[in-house]
């Protein structure tokens, strides 16, 4: 096995600069730094992060709690935010639990991280002042939770909503229906509250029988659309909850056979990669789901380093209607 005591010999340094070097230790000329990268990039040398928190007495690896790994939206969150943590000297770390229990807590101590980006945080979690009482920093990501203020990351879905609803509105639909979030997440509440507001201020309505709640996943986008679309008078437009759930509707639409749009719109929200395939062409509410997750990374760094007298902050993202095949007027016939 490589070890620092390697890197040192091959680089014509102690041990103890080479620590310190990759440290970024300002005692280490900026040519030593570099002779110790280039050994350590030689010989295939990764350093310890684990006793490098030992030595210095400070972690730098930060976790990102899932307790849905299977979504898709996930994927397009970790990346960036490795990324921006890897720019200013920290670790990403992917902890997935299926639950946010009190264990879960001390697990999280355990694994000597420096703090936590809590991404599927529901708003009775029980997780958030579990990490207060630990006195582990954390930040909200596109989720905040009740009782506990903490800096956070979310999207303001309004302005894209608003949007959405006008452009149902002058496509000439009534026959509208719904496949909202979970009713125990802030994103879930905050873009029904959003759409329902929206919708009512031009004279549209979603009666309860073409409403439906569930997860933000797949199968409840194919299992909502297929009960929707089994009664007498179907939906013409099919709103959902996010990208992944309208995916879900989709292929319950062409299992059906049915045109979309032509016999049914169905529209998102996140604007995901793959909603904007040329097989898919989602039209759907878009914000910088890039640049969230590297600001949700900079907010727990800072927390980390500034401590917890440091002021809340919670950045909000706006949103913006992204028009593309997946509506179109109603058909007549």
């Amino acid at each position: 096995m490589i070890t620092s005591h390697d890197v040192a010999r091959l680089a014509g340094v102690s041990q103890p600069t080479v620590s310190r070097a990759f440290n970024n230790s300002p005692k280490v000329s900026e040519d030593t730094k570099r002779r110790v990268r280039e050994a350590a990039i030689a010989l295939g040398y990764a350093p310890n992060t684990f006793g490098r928190a030992l030595s210095t007495g400070r972690s730098t690896r930060v976790g990102l709690v899932l307790t849905d790994l299977t979504n898709q939206f996930y994927s397009h969150v970790i990346a960036p935010m490795h990324d921006e943590l890897e720019r200013i000297g920290y670790e990403l770390v992917l902890v997935t639990e299926t639950s946010e229990s009190s264990p879960v807590a001390d697990r999280l101590v355990s694994h000597g991280l420096c703090g936590v980006v809590l991404a599927t945080t529901t708003v009775d979690s029980i997780l958030p002042a579990r990490l207060k009482d630990r006195h582990m920093p954390f930040v909200y990501f596109n989720r905040t939770a009740a009782g506990v203020a903490a800096d956070a990351v979310t999207v303001d879905p309004e302005q894209g909503v608003v949007a959405l609803a006008e452009a149902v509105a002058d496509a000439g639909h009534q026959r509208i229906a719904a496949i909202f979030g979970p009713r125990n997440t802030s994103t879930g509440e905050e873009r029904e509250q959003a759409v329902r507001s929206a919708f009512e201020s031009r004279g549209l309505t979603l009666p309860s029988r073409r409403v439906l709640h569930g997860p933000f996943d797949f199968e409840t986008g194919m299992e909502g659309a297929r009960e929707l679309l089994e009664v007498s008078d179907p939906p013409t437009a099919l709103l959902c909850g996010n990208d992944v759930v309208a995916l879900g509707a989709l292929n319950a639409a062409a299992e059906q056979g049915l045109r979309v749009p032509g016999d049914l719109s169905i529209l998102g929200f996140d604007d995901l990669p793959t909603s904007r395939w040329p097989i898919v062409r989602l039209s759907t509410v878009a914000y910088d789901l890039d640049a969230m997750s590297r600001e949700a990374a900079r907010l727990l760094v800072r927390r980390v380093e500034e401590g917890p007298e440091a002021p809340v902050r919670h950045v909000s993202f706006p949103t913006r209607w992204v028009p593309r095949a997946t509506l179109g007027a109603p058909s007549t016939e």
